[in-house]
């Protein structure tokens, strides 16, 4: 997630009420979760055991609950509860903006494209040339959509993704500050919702097509040409790699990569990253010349229970 403009470190500090270490003049232009953080970036630290890791990362600003000496290149923003002051920041830079219109004056629409009524069209969004937007479609604040695209009715795009912690008081809510993007040629089935990301992006390929009621997690990216059918579900995190075909109900679990080409049938649950290039199914999903061979040894099970129990 981009700041509007270049903040000083100390400038970041003062917003959430904390101390620095190293260079309060040093700049950033940003914040990222670990799995995305860049150069320039903030990310945060809470447990000791991650200290090392996330140190040692590409972030130039960790937000951090121990007073020590900042590394070689990068500052530290000591605060008690880092969780809570990156919120904060998330929630600074891009709060809940109501709206009051239903296609807010600050959308941008492009050339040709039709948007139905009792469509949502939120703060700041981009939609490109001759897409059409049916009925009932809520397009949430930030969301980047390109040319040619097709949103069918009560689809949800940019909902928060679903990110909690869990204390002793119940859970604590992880904002969403990220956006979707949805590129040229992409078709979204009705009743499908696809959340932001929580600080950078969730993606849909050019060209990709989804079919009805799934659902795409946050900071998931989905490249071009996929197939996506009905019920399908992917968890946060997750990447599918161009021309996947995932058929109906497929589950994905979060942090999984699925390869180029890649086909899972129908019901596949998927819990490990899959190589591209090979059709798999079944749950766990395994290659699918496997998965028969499987099915083919239970079904002989009894008759090969029965030779064991009477040799003779």
């Amino acid at each position: 997630m981009d700041f509007p403009r270049p903040y000083k470190v100390k400038e970041i500090a003062g917003i959430i009420n904390a101390k620095t270490f190293n260079d309060g003049e040093m700049v950033t232009g940003g914040l990222n979760e670990l799995h995305v953080v860049r150069p320039g970036d903030i990310t945060f630290v809470d447990h000791p055991k991650y200290y090392a890791k996330v140190l040692k990362s590409e972030a130039t600003v960790v937000i951090i609950n121990k007073d020590m000496e900042a590394p070689e290149g990068k500052a530290l923003i000591v605060h008690e509860a880092p969780f809570d002051a990156f919120i904060q920041l998330i929630d600074h830079f891009r709060p809940f903006v109501q709206s009051h219109q239903s296609i807010s004056p600050s959308a941008e629409i492009g050339e040709g494209t039709v948007i139905q009524p009792g469509a949502f069209i939120g703060n700041n969004v981009k939609i490109g040339k001759n897409c059409l937007i049916h009925a009932n479609v809520s397009i949430y604040d930030h969301s980047i959509l390109g040319d040619n695209v097709i949103i069918h009715s009560s689809a949800v795009i940019g909902g928060d993704g679903f990110y909690f912690q869990r204390r002793a008081q119940g859970y604590v809510k992880f904002k969403s500050g990220g956006r979707v993007i949805i590129e040229d040629d992409v078709e979204i089935g009705a009743s499908c919702s696809i959340d932001k990301g929580v600080t950078a992006d969730t993606i849909i390929g050019k060209g990709t097509k989804m079919d009805n009621q799934c659902q795409v997690g946050h900071d998931t990216v989905i490249g071009n040409h996929c197939l996506i059918g009905a019920y399908s579900a992917l968890a946060g995190v997750t990447r599918l790699e161009d021309d996947v075909i995932l058929w109906a109900r497929v589950s994905i679990g979060k942090d999984l990569v699925v390869g180029k080409g890649a086909v899972l049938f129908a019901t596949a649950g998927v819990d490990k990253s899959l190589e591209g290039g090979k059709a798999y199914m079944g749950a766990p999903a395994i290659e699918v010349r496997k998965y028969w061979r499987q099915r083919a040894a239970v079904r002989d099970l009894p008759e090969f229970m029965k030779k064991v129990n009477n040799p003779d």
